[in-house]
């Protein structure tokens, strides 16, 4: 069943789709084989809205960003499904037609910013290319862009750091280079990985206003990947849940924040400390998630599921309507309509 979610929204109007991915299976080449990373996956992402893909470190959701932005490793490649930008699919496109689509009408904004921008040219020259490459500026008229993107990204006195490297910046700074060279030319989709791992709290939230800033100010699509739970609840409109490389809830916020139907995220949700006392314990989800060569036939979940029964281990569950606007891939997501605890149902 292709994992998607329309709501109850109609596709037009405000928000449009800008990006629906459905069906999405990458494979992964291995000594032992191919394993599949991600498998069955989809979402969309609207206009002028974010999207949030949640969940633990190796779920999947760098995989399925890097498949949707081309970028990714040689020993990866999709093995299935699409992924529509304005109803062309990026999956069918030849690799000009990619290249003229990367950063023209798709940004990406990476997790490490030093990494991502290159050490030997200043840091004007690398926000300038998109300029040169796309809209054919001279060197001095896409020099006076970049001065331009640094003040609206909120570098101070861009005129006299137009030419330092990126070693010369902080890292707050330098992730706000990178944001300047994703949205230089206004693209429709703005992929952000984790984009604020590497700050401090402060910085962090001053990242996070500019992305939100940015997006209304071009009614950008944004997809978010990251696994804080507070920045999904701040920061995005709908949220798909992933685990091991599956959607596993979708919907919007907070809808699925007040009343999740997938034991995944009520786990996620309730290892939150809100009310935690000094020297109380803490809820947390048991075991870790299971490795790609070793997904279990049934429910990719069953191994640690509170829930999990007989069925669960022989059929995997199918994404489906749990509730207008929201989809759990659970066979007893009925069992968590109440404002019970995990501990309390399976008591």
């Amino acid at each position: 069943m292709t994992a998607t979610t329309e709501g109850t929204r109609p596709p037009g109007g405000p928000h449009p789709v800008v990006l629906r991915v459905e069906g999405l299976d990458v494979d992964i080449r291995t000594p032992a084989g191919e394993v599949r990373a991600v498998s069955d996956a989809g979402f969309i992402a609207r206009a002028g809205q974010t999207l949030a893909l949640l969940g633990e470190s190796g779920c999947g959701k760098s995989m399925t960003a890097k498949a949707v932005a081309g970028l990714l490793d040689p020993v990866a490649h999709v093995a299935g499904g699409t992924a529509e930008l304005d109803g062309r699919d990026l999956f069918r496109m030849s690799a000009k037609q990619r290249r003229q689509v990367a950063g023209a009408e798709l940004g990406i904004v990476f997790q490490d910013a030093l990494t991502a921008l290159n050490p030997v040219y200043p840091v004007g020259l690398q926000i300038g290319e998109a300029f040169r490459i796309h809209r054919g500026l001279s060197g001095r008229a896409a020099r006076q862009e970049a001065i331009a993107l640094m003040r609206r990204v909120g570098i101070p006195e861009p005129e006299s750091r137009v030419d330092a490297f990126p070693h010369q910046f902080s890292g707050g700074m330098r992730q706000r280079i990178l944001i300047a060279m994703a949205v230089a030319l206004g693209p429709k989709l703005l992929i952000a990985d984790e984009p604020t791992t590497a700050l401090d709290v402060t910085v962090q939230a001053q990242i996070m206003d500019l992305l939100r800033r940015l997006r209304e100010e071009e009614n950008m699509a944004v997809v978010l990947i990251t696994h804080d739970l507070a920045v999904v609840a701040e920061e995005a409109d709908d949220v798909s849940v992933m685990y091991a490389g599956t959607v596993a809830e979708t919907g919007p916020v907070g809808q699925v924040f007040a009343a999740p139907r997938h034991p995944y995220t009520k786990g996620l949700l309730e290892s939150v400390p809100v009310d935690a006392e000094r020297g109380g314990s803490l809820s947390s989800i048991a075991g870790s998630p299971p490795e790609l060569k070793n997904i279990p036939a049934g429910c990719v979940y069953q191994e640690r599921c509170p829930l999990a029964r007989e069925l669960c281990r022989r059929e995997r569950p199918a994404l489906r309507e749990v509730a207008p606007g929201q989809k759990a891939a659970c066979h007893f997501s009925e069992l968590l309509a109440t404002d019970e605890t995990l501990e309390e149902i399976t008591s």
